[in-house]
């Protein structure tokens, strides 16, 4: 009699995972009903940190394959992004935050003052003379400083003399101190006739900071001060407070650093101001190609985003030219000769962007472009000149 063969065990189906949040079935590591990750911090240590590194990892090459279509391919990531292509790349708002943040720091950094409280380059061998200037007490010593300011940006010159556009910056720190030295001599002048004539002599001239006219006269808290009618009498008091308080900090160290600091203190979120402006500029253009805003929005951010690495990339090689190559006409040369290439390609790179992405032909393309730049450009003006006023007035 042969024995009963044994009966397999049935393995009971397994249970359905559900979320710990709203008990709605687990279809993957998000729940689909609230949203809540299957993944929270209650586990262990080394499990968090691998999840943090796949983060970092994921970021970095989203940001490869973003960075170089953004700097290489004119409109191809706005394209992509309104094709439904998106998870590959990182998003626009984040890119342009990124990038213009980047810009800013390489801006600012390069505008560093030293340890002896100067700024670098051409500029600061300008004020440094300029302030030997200034301090003449008589017209030798003015004749003096003139000639050794001469004498320092002729051996800059000569220094750059192979590098494209590098003897601009020197021309206009030149005639700035010839400029001052004809103010110094003027009031030198005045002061030898005063003597002569027996009376006390002038007041020192004050700096060309925040010299702007007010009915008809050079502004001055006290005795000529700013008043809108429309603002109460304690705001009208305070604006010129802040105003003179704005003037002295400018007076009392580099007037230049302290313009661009107060710039630097309000430019970015005017840039973010003028993101959606731009963006309705290009809806108003386009209007006939029934694009929704956000569509131009991603214009204007990718476009932007471009430009904030192309100028950051440009403060690069202008800041390598400078400390590691001062001395070497071939790499300064060749320096030179990318930062001109990468500013000819920012205008060449937004014409094709508009190309590509609005695909008018090129009569009318280059029309626009030109139409655009020019009130991009005065709008630019304006956000500049707000954040330098905002900037002085928060100093």
């Amino acid at each position: 009699m042969s024995e009963p063969t044994a009966t397999p065990a049935v393995s009971e189906p397994a249970r359905p995972r559900r979320c710990e949040n709203c008990g709605a079935q687990l279809l993957g590591e998000h729940c689909y009903a609230c949203g809540q990750s299957t993944r929270g911090l209650v586990r262990h240590f080394s499990s968090i940190m691998g999840d943090f590194f796949d983060t970092v990892l994921n970021i970095d090459s989203r940001v490869i394959r973003t960075i170089w279509p953004l700097f290489a391919k004119p409109g191809y990531l706005t394209m992509e992004y309104i094709a439904g292509r998106r998870v590959r790349y990182v998003t626009p708002v984040r890119l342009f935050f990124f990038l213009t943040i980047v810009m800013f720091f390489a801006i600012h950094g390069s505008l560093e003052v030293g340890d002896d409280g100067d700024v670098k380059g051409v500029q600061v061998g300008a004020a440094r003379e300029g302030d030997s200037i200034a301090n003449a007490m008589t017209v030798a010593e003015l004749e003096k400083a003139l000639a050794a300011s001469r004498e320092a940006l002729q051996k800059t010159r000569e220094s750059v003399a192979g590098t494209p556009g590098a003897t601009v910056g020197i021309d206009v720190a030149l005639e700035k101190i010839e400029e001052r030295g004809r103010e110094r001599l003027e009031y030198l002048k005045a002061v030898e006739a005063a003597k002569a004539a027996g009376k006390p002599p002038p007041k020192e001239p004050r700096g060309e900071s925040l010299n702007f006219p007010v009915n008809g006269k050079n502004w001055d808290p006290d005795s000529n001060p700013i008043n809108f009618g429309w603002l109460p009498a304690a705001a009208n008091r305070s604006l010129n407070e802040r105003m003179r308080h704005a003037r002295d900090e400018m007076d009392r160290g580099d007037s230049e650093k302290t313009i661009v600091d107060a710039i630097f203190r309000v430019l970015p979120q005017a840039l973010f101001v003028l993101m959606p402006i731009f963006a309705l500029l290009l809806k108003a253009f386009f209007v006939l190609k029934r694009r929704l805003y956000m569509e131009h929005l991603l214009v204007a951010l990718h476009s932007h985003s471009f430009m904030a690495l192309d100028l950051t990339l440009i403060v690069a090689l202008a800041t390598l030219q400078e400390w590691l190559f001062p001395e070497s006409g071939f790499f300064n040369g060749l320096l030179g000769w990318g930062i001109a290439l990468l500013s000819l390609w920012i205008p060449l790179y937004l014409l094709l962007m508009q190309k590509r992405v609005y695909g008018q032909g090129w009569l009318m393309t280059l029309f626009k472009f030109w139409l655009l730049g020019t009130a991009y450009s005065f709008m630019l003006g304006c956000v500049v000149l707000a954040a330098l006023f905002i900037g002085l007035l928060t100093l």
